[in-house]
């Protein structure tokens, strides 16, 4: 039968239960179990596709096309498998599913009341994976226990172990234990509190993991355990980490996998060299790369999450430790009017949506064009970058995207005919998957090493197909295009070290282990670059970098 996993957290918010249920999830399929894992949301948003990425953060995208919270990108990244629009529940859609049951007569008439209609909807979203190809479904409640807002998805929780079994469900419970500077101690006050309110919805926790700045003694785990009454090897210490990737060698030292798989039933042994390898290769990670990252919410890195932990993979693949420029994209021309992006050793401009700050990104992907800096351009970030050569190169003057100017007398990049006469702009929205076919030869096909590839996409603009003869007449390449050849999905310039643009989102199926082939092949030429106007910085003893 099927385990859950309930991973809760209280104190404060922010504290890594994504990162905590991430690296639970590593730990397990070490052991050779096989894991998915979910995220319930307590927001009434349907999905985080239409929020502000300042509210937010990054909206990640599944292959299925689900719109959803950045914390699947952890799952993704950590225990390595494809995730759905299943591992995404919010409040909204919860309801949502509720009233159209309503409407629909489902619940012949009677009272539609949170127990047990919302609790029941709740349930099914997280039994409905547990299908017979999963060991662990790991669910992550977001929130924090005391908020309001949450108590639905506790009191679901709580009856899932009635419903599955006792030694079918584990309750762990993320805190915090701060160290208060004028007392000079690490103070457990917070964690009794939060214990407390979650015992006072039902729910014991099986184990306490406990997130401190500096390591706790075993005299506050002995504390923690006797007024929390869960067992002192169960009380487990997540002190800050060096890299995020250490946090499973933490938790596992720590022994938080070997108290929930005794619970639970399990008893498959641990191997953990593969990841023990990857943290040894990030350590080593030191040859310096300066990136700069154009983009209007740099003001909060979670809107980039992806990009930029796709940037330390490839990072970690050519042993290079990354250094991220910030640069607001309304800045862009006034620092190239001080030369400031000629330091830069590669330019990443990645998604987004609305007009602010797109002419700094067309100024961008232009400097990296004429001065042959490595850049790698990601949705809208290709088209910028195709709206830079149509007016700069081809002399397409007042070329647009119709997104931005629907009078541009050179609508280069434009909605596709069939989606005109959509009304509903989520309806001409690209969603999830898709395949594309690569032209031999290209830097693309030599960085993916297959003439078909899938990636993940979310945009609703395309490259206009009316003007693809002009741009490839000359050393534009279309080197990348959809199996029926109307859309444009990869470009490049044959004349340049690495300008290269996607219409996908590759960031979303990167791994530590194994980057993602554009940002590795673009690394490699930023690197080049970075060696190249400082010779000193190459380092003759270190280990050749794979071929990209």
């Amino acid at each position: 039968m099927t385990k859950h996993i309930f991973v809760t957290g209280g104190v404060v918010s922010s504290l890594g239960k994504g990162l905590t249920a991430s690296s639970l999830g590593r730990l397990l399929k070490l052991r050779g179990l096989r894991v998915t894992m979910q995220k319930l949301d307590p927001y009434i948003n349907v999905d985080p596709g239409t929020m502000n990425p300042f509210e937010h953060g990054e909206v990640f995208v599944t292959d299925d096309g689900g719109e959803t919270d950045l914390d699947l990108g952890h799952y993704e990244r950590f225990i390595d498998e494809n995730l759905s629009r299943g591992s995404n529940a919010t409040t909204g859609s919860i309801y949502s599913a509720v009233l159209a049951a309503e409407r629909r007569g489902d619940y012949l008439g009677k009272t539609v009341q949170v127990i047990p209609h919302v609790t029941n909807e709740i349930k099914n979203r997280i039994l409905r994976l547990a299908t017979d190809d999963v060991d662990v479904v790991i669910t992550e409640v977001g929130g924090t226990v005391g908020d309001i807002e949450i108590l639905p998805f506790l009191e679901a929780i709580r009856q899932i172990r009635l419903d599955v079994g006792r030694t079918n469900v584990s309750y762990v419970h993320v805190t915090l234990v701060p160290f208060i500077g004028p007392a000079g101690e690490q103070k457990t006050k917070p964690t009794q509190h939060s214990v407390t309110e979650l015992r006072s919805r039902g729910i014991q926790p099986d184990a306490i993991v406990c997130r401190s700045e500096n390591p706790l003694p075993a005299s506050l785990k002995r504390k923690i355990s006797s007024l929390c009454d869960v067992p002192v090897e169960a009380v487990v210490n997540a002190a800050d980490a060096e890299s995020l990737y250490d946090i499973p060698l933490v938790l596992h030292e720590e022994g938080l996998d070997a108290v929930v798989c005794r619970q639970l039933g399990f008893d498959e042994a641990v191997d953990l060299s593969s990841w023990r390898a990857l943290a040894e290769k990030v350590e080593r990670a030191t040859r310096p790369v300066r990136i700069g990252l154009i983009g209007k919410y740099v003001s909060l890195p979670d809107a980039y999450l992806s990009v930029v932990e796709s940037l330390n993979h490839a990072g970690f693949h050519h042993g290079a430790k990354i250094d991220i420029d910030w640069i607001q994209a309304e800045d862009v021309q006034g620092l190239l009017v001080e030369d400031r992006l000629k330091d830069l050793d590669g330019i990443v401009i990645p998604g987004g949506f609305g007009e602010r700050g797109i002419e700094g990104k067309v100024a961008a992907a232009g400097y990296a064009r004429e001065h042959d800096i490595p850049c790698l351009g990601l949705c809208l970030g290709m088209q910028v970058m195709t709206i830079d050569y149509a007016r700069n190169a081809l002399g397409l003057e007042g070329a647009n995207s119709s997104e931005f100017d629907p009078q541009t007398p050179h609508p280069v990049i434009d909605l596709m005919e069939s989606q005109r006469e959509v009304t509903d702009k989520g309806g001409t929205m690209r969603l999830g998957a898709y395949v594309a076919e690569l032209v031999p030869g290209s830097q693309v096909a030599d960085a993916y090493g297959h003439a078909v590839v899938s990636e993940r996409h979310r945009h609703r603009y395309e490259f206009n197909p009316r003007y693809r003869s002009r741009f490839e007449a000359s050393d534009f390449v279309c080197s990348g295009s959809s199996p029926d050849g109307r859309l444009v999905e990869f470009i490049e310039l044959s004349t340049h070290p690495f300008w290269v643009g996607t219409q996908a989102h590759p960031e979303f199926k990167s791994r530590p282990d194994r980057p993602a082939p554009l940002f590795r092949a673009f690394l490699g030429a930023a690197l080049s670059r970075a060696e190249g106007r400082n010779p000193h910085l190459i380092d003759l003893d270190s280990e050749p970098a794979a071929k990209s």
